[in-house]
């Protein structure tokens, strides 16, 4: 009984001992996930602020604030002549020439706000459009390397030839904007398959000529003369055509020479129009208040469509086609500030925009002139704005007259402007019976309709208040 009772007891202990062992070893086990869990954190500390892993982050934040510029002109220039400074007597003096044709260089693309992303020897990177993409930059982008090609040319060798030889090529697409490691907001890396392009076009063109892209030759062509050379193999894309320029058009040249003649900037200043009517559309779209029923950017669209009509119709020059179309784009643009004398905040903003723009003091002028005469009642004193006032007062001869017009009684009365639908009614009888349209394209389009709207609304007063 004694051994049988030792047996169990020494079962108890191995059993008691056995007990301790896996708390121990729970203890450790425990203690070796919270060490691995702390050895862990330290790890992930030194990865995150480790020199490497900084630079990781730093290039992908970068990466993600890069943009892309959808229509960038890159410009090639491959100085030439190296290989024949041997033959001369004394090289010297042409290497002087070479350093100031570099500095001419530089002064004329900084003349039309062209920017050298890189020069690397005798090899040179120009970009036009980085800082505001338009439509224009093309054709800036061309008259920049024709500039240089005359310095160039007024490098002489002795023998009345020019001694350094421009290679030269340009090609128009997107390129990817990256801001700089360690610099500036302002400092950005330029990237793409633009700028290979227009590398291996300039290195292709013969010395002394300016060769151009298939994509820069449509943006161009009604501006420069060119004629076809061939095409150039891209990856991925195909062939790609090229062009070599030879200058301005004969229409668009001043006395025969190469500068351009007035035809040309109103030309070019059309172009322009454009980028300003897709930002000031924009601009309306997002600053305009929602609660005009009338003058939203729907009345705008309608008026500057309307004075490019009756414009042509009419036999206005192209120019003040131009300028009614840039009055139309800001006659409303000052219901962003205040709705009382819009005209006015409207003409500020057209001369602060189109200044920007490199219009004209008397251009400038003009267009606040015609923007100052849609004001209520209008008294218009020359034909451009006589269009300018029938453009602005068109829907009254529609067929639309009707929703319009309450858009516009909507409109007064959330302003407390104009009282019941009767007193409206008898407010636009009035308004309308004393009106006229001053051009004859007008008065033949809606005069006869607008008589139909005066009959309608006295029929309307007659019948009583709209229940």
């Amino acid at each position: 009984m004694s051994e049988s009772e030792s047996y169990i007891e020494r079962i108890q202990r191995l059993a008691s001992h056995n007990q301790e062992l896996r708390d121990q070893l729970e203890q450790m086990l425990q203690r070796f996930a919270g060490m691995d869990m702390q050895s862990q954190h330290f790890k992930e500390a030194l990865l995150r602020y480790s020199p490497e892993m900084k630079g990781r982050k730093n290039r992908k934040e970068l990466r993600n604030r890069a943009r892309q510029l959808r229509t960038v002109s890159i410009l090639f220039v491959a100085v030439k002549g190296f290989d024949r400074l041997y033959q001369m007597a004394n090289p010297g003096p042409l290497v002087d020439q070479l350093d100031e044709l570099n500095l001419r260089l530089d002064d004329i693309a900084f003349m039309y706000n062209v920017v050298k992303l890189k020069s690397v020897g005798d090899v040179m990177l120009f970009a036009a459009g980085l800082q505001g993409e338009n439509r224009t930059n093309p054709i800036d982008m061309v008259r920049v390397a024709l500039d240089m090609q005359a310095a160039a040319q007024e490098v002489h060798g002795g023998d009345g030839r020019a001694f350094w030889r421009l290679k030269m090529g340009i090609h128009t697409g997107p390129v990817i904007a990256t801001p700089e490691e360690q610099q500036a907001d302002t400092s950005y890396s330029f990237s793409g398959e633009s700028i290979n392009i227009a590398c291996r076009i300039g290195e292709a063109s013969p010395e002394c000529s300016l060769t151009v892209s298939g994509m820069t030759y449509e943006l161009i062509k009604e501006f420069f003369s060119s004629e076809p050379i061939g095409k150039m193999p891209v990856k991925y894309k195909g062939s790609m055509g090229m062009y070599r320029v030879g200058g301005l058009l004969p229409e668009l040249r001043a006395n025969g020479t190469g500068t351009p003649n007035h035809a040309y900037r109103v030309k070019y200043l059309a172009l322009k129009f454009m980028d300003i009517q897709e930002e000031m559309l924009d601009y309306l779209e997002k600053r305009l208040p929602p609660h005009l029923y009338y003058h939203n950017i729907k009345h705008t669209i309608d008026v500057t469509t309307e004075v490019e009509l009756i414009g042509w119709a009419e036999g206005v020059s192209e120019e003040d086609v131009l300028l009614l179309k840039l009055a139309a784009l800001f006659h409303d643009a000052g219901h962003t500030i205040s709705y009382k004398d819009h005209e006015y905040h409207g003409s500020v903003m057209a001369r602060e925009k189109l200044a920007s723009y490199d219009f004209t003091q008397e251009q400038i002028d003009t267009v606040c002139r015609l923007i100052m005469a849609t004001k209520m009642p209008p008294r218009p004193t020359d034909i451009l704005e006589c269009i300018m006032c029938d453009s602005d007062l068109d829907y009254l001869g529609r067929s639309d007259f009707i929703p319009v017009s309450n858009n516009l009684y909507r409109e007064l009365k959330e302003r407390d402007m104009v009282g019941s639908w009767e007193d409206w009614n008898r407010l636009q009888l009035k308004f309308i019976s004393g009106h006229q349209y001053f051009t004859k394209t007008a008065q033949q389009l809606r005069e006869v309709n607008k008589q139909q709207q005066i009959e309608r609304i006295e029929k309307l007063i007659k019948e009583g208040p709209t229940p």
